[in-house]
């Protein structure tokens, strides 16, 4: 990317993602919601794009790509379904930290299957009792001879009940987050199980559970780097997170911007389109301009995140809030402009309206994005 635009090859990867998307996603996103289908055999034609492993290196079978280049794959996908397209983020970030941090031997056990999306991944970090207190969590993992023994649970788990891998963070040591580690447990280990699919305002497309751990016995290999290093890694995972959030927030937010142009242009109101009244443009104006800041925002963190500098955390979290919250508030506006329209399932705004909504709790809450942020600033 140069300073203020993308290359050829970002473009190409851009556009490959938008005619999957228009051809794979968009015309069945609709029933997907309505008939809460996970349309796992589209999740897996993406993979076959590459999008199961966009930033899992070419060594172990991934297409090696950085962070800018996963945003405009997720933003492109997101404008024809949210839901989905943030659940295939959430793989990307298991395999990613399986890639980053695993061993040899975890690597050839899991990342092949990865890959392709034969085998998808989860990533378990919240439990019941500590959401925003990630480093409160309190899932145990006890070493025995050459297994882990884990017990606890933990919450909100997308692709829970479904998903073959669970990247889980266990408590082995101390309170805190030094106590904390990695480990990759399986949906068929004796004493995994999982709670019933919770009932969500959107993102219906993806199943979503808790995940329950019975003193399960997970070979001490399936660790993902050392002991106490799991909350580490955990954040890091975090970072490309934040970022792949916010792009779906732009990318659902682009398409009910687009959606609201088309509509003002067509639909009349004393004796004009409602596009030609001023107010009107002044709204799509400031949606506009809106999401090109966002998006301009976010496209930077991501070269930053991908060279690894040395404030990526701070601008991931900036660039989270700010997408998500502007991509919110563009739904919205773009609702309004609907009129009652706009809050019938016919039009797609409505289902826009909900998938977004949970971008500014989850991956970090908008409000810890603040609390981030805030703590940088004070300690410079």
């Amino acid at each position: 990317m140069s300073q203020f635009d993308l290359n050829d090859e970002q473009r190409q990867i851009q556009e490959m993602a938008r005619q999957f998307t228009a051809d794979a996603i968009t015309p069945h996103a609709a029933e997907w919601d309505d008939k809460h289908i996970f349309p796992r055999d589209t999740i897996r034609q993406a993979a076959e794009l590459g999008f199961g492993s966009i930033y899992v290196s070419e060594e172990s079978g991934g297409i090696g790509l950085g962070r800018l280049e996963a945003a405009l794959i997720m933003e492109a996908m997101a404008y024809g379904c949210p839901s989905t397209s943030a659940f295939i983020s959430i793989h990307n970030m298991a395999s990613w930290m399986i890639d980053r941090f695993g061993s040899a031997a975890v690597k050839a056990k899991y990342l092949p299957s990865m890959v392709t999306m034969e085998r998808i991944g989860s990533y378990c970090l919240t439990e019941p009792g500590s959401g925003s207190d990630a480093a409160a969590l309190k899932t145990r993992a006890v070493k025995d001879g050459d297994s882990y023994v884990v017990s606890g649970s933990k919450a909100f788990i997308s692709g829970g009940g479904e998903n073959e891998i669970y990247v889980t963070m266990v408590r082995t040591g101390q309170e805190g987050p030094k106590g904390i580690s990695c480990l990759v447990i399986e949906k068929d280990m004796e004493g995994v199980s999982f709670g019933a699919q919770e009932k969500k305002l959107g993102w219906h497309s993806q199943p979503t559970a808790q995940v329950n751990f019975d003193e399960v016995r997970v070979p001490a290999e399936n660790l993902v780097g050392a002991e106490g290093e799991g909350f580490r890694i955990a954040m890091m995972g975090l970072d490309g997170g934040r970022l792949n959030i916010g792009a779906c927030s732009l990318g659902g937010a682009q398409r009910c911007l687009d959606e609201a142009v088309s509509y003002t242009k067509e639909r009349k109101q004393f004796g004009q389109a409602i596009a030609d009244f001023q107010n009107t443009q002044f709204t799509l104006a400031d949606m506009e301009t809106e999401l090109q800041a966002a998006r301009t925002l976010l496209y930077a963190a991501a070269v930053k995140v991908t060279e690894n500098a040395p404030d990526k955390t701070t601008f991931a979290a900036m660039a989270k809030r700010l997408a998500t919250d502007t991509g919110s508030s563009v739904v919205d506006r773009a609702l309004q402009l609907h009129g009652g329209y706009g809050y019938l399932q016919d039009y797609p705004i409505e289902r826009f309206w909900r998938d977004l909504r949970v971008h500014s709790i989850l991956e970090g809450t908008n409000q810890v994005m603040r609390m981030i942020i805030g703590r940088e600033l004070a300690r410079q």
